[in-house]
């Protein structure tokens, strides 16, 4: 029995060495093919080194050809006859002047060139009520014919309060009687408007998305987003609101500031039906130390104030058409109150702004004059 178990450890020994043996040849294997692999890898980078100073001698060869080219162009170019070249300039600059007057002429036919008074003072105001926070806006809609106020308060909110008029809206315990509309989503700023039975605002939480919501049906009809807006506050004193809608004798227009006009207020007229851009003007006013601005008759008045806050003054006049005087616009004073305002409105229909100032709506009436 003792020999024949040691026959078998023998035997397993032995098989053991094998695979052992085996293993070692498989390793030494792979060595090899590793090796070879190396090798060739590395000659295919001294290749591609190769091909890559190839090229880049190709690419210089190419530019000095190019320079060459270049020098002949601008030899031919000083030989060639100038009253030629002058005769093409001025073509080019009676297109372009035709062009831009046929550009102006569809403006006017756009924007209703009828449209002619301008902003000669603010005569009064009268505060309505103090209610609500210190970021808000109140108005009524001056595309129908009812006599309903609309009160938005908070920078950031989805609820609208609606009532059947301005008595109801200034009793003391207003809340009870105003009917309550919630918005799918809540906007941002103070820069809503409703025109035509609809809410039009920018929605929180998104860049530069432009919402339309009926409200007589409580749902959203339309979205857009316009180009350039949201990345910088309209104005520097009312940093909550970045794009501020606004309704004028012709209908809705957007209004913000851009990093490419160095925080200068752009002016957008869009399509309230269509939610389409319809023209954009870069204009020369400042957001800086402004506080909120609105559109009368085709034309941008942008409000200043005080960072601590102070009497508003409007300073700043951009009218689309050119039909304005800005150089010689006299600086309007806000009258008898110092303060800052979240929000101002201008109302069409009744030619007043509705503002928001510190928590209390204000309503201020307004002295035109036609446009010279």
């Amino acid at each position: 029995q003792d020999a024949a178990l040691l026959s078998y450890m023998d035997q397993r020994l032995l098989a053991l060495e094998r695979r052992l043996e085996k293993c070692n040849q498989d390793v030494l294997d792979y060595v090899d093919e590793f090796r070879d692999f190396s090798k060739m890898v590395l000659s295919r980078l001294a290749g591609l080194n190769n091909h890559k100073a190839e090229i880049k001698s190709e690419v210089e060869n190419l530019l000095t050809r190019i320079e060459h080219a270049q020098r002949d162009i601008d030899y031919f170019g000083s030989v060639t006859d100038s009253n030629a070249c002058i005769e093409v300039h001025e073509d080019l600059v009676k297109q372009q002047l035709l062009e831009e007057a046929e550009g102006k002429r569809k403006l006017k036919l756009m924007l209703n060139a009828s449209c002619d008074h301008m902003l000669a003072g603010i005569k009064s105001l009268k505060i309505v009520k103090k209610t609500g926070d210190k970021h808000g806006s109140w108005m009524k809609d001056p595309g129908k014919r009812h006599t309903k106020i609309y009160l938005l308060n908070g920078s950031v909110n989805n609820v609208i309060l609606e009532f059947a008029n301005i008595m109801t809206f200034m009793e003391s315990n207003q809340t009870l009687k105003a009917r309550r509309i919630t918005l799918p989503f809540p906007w941002e700023g103070t820069g809503h408007i409703i025109y035509q039975g609809f809410l039009f605002y920018h929605r929180y939480g998104s860049l530069n998305e432009i919402v339309k919501f009926n409200i007589l049906r409580r749902n959203v009809t339309d979205q857009m987003t316009l180009p350039g807006a949201g990345r910088i506050p309209a104005y520097q004193l009312s940093p909550h609101t970045k794009i501020d809608l606004a309704v004028d004798e012709q209908g809705l227009w957007a209004i913000h500031a851009e990093p490419e006009t160095e925080g200068n207020i752009v002016i957008t007229k869009l399509n309230h039906i269509t939610m389409a851009v319809e023209h954009t003007w870069d204009t020369p006013c400042s957001s800086k130390d402004a506080e909120a601005a609105f559109m009368v008759c085709n034309t941008l008045y942008v409000v200043y104030n005080f960072p601590r806050g102070g009497i508003s003054r409007i300073q700043c006049v951009y009218d689309v058409l050119g039909a304005v005087n800005t150089y010689g616009f006299p600086v309007l004073h806000f009258p008898k109150r110092q303060g800052s305002h979240s929000s101002i409105h201008y109302n069409p229909k009744e030619e007043q702004l509705f503002a928001w100032g510190d928590g209390s709506q204000i309503i201020y009436k307004l002295h035109t004059r036609q446009k010279v």
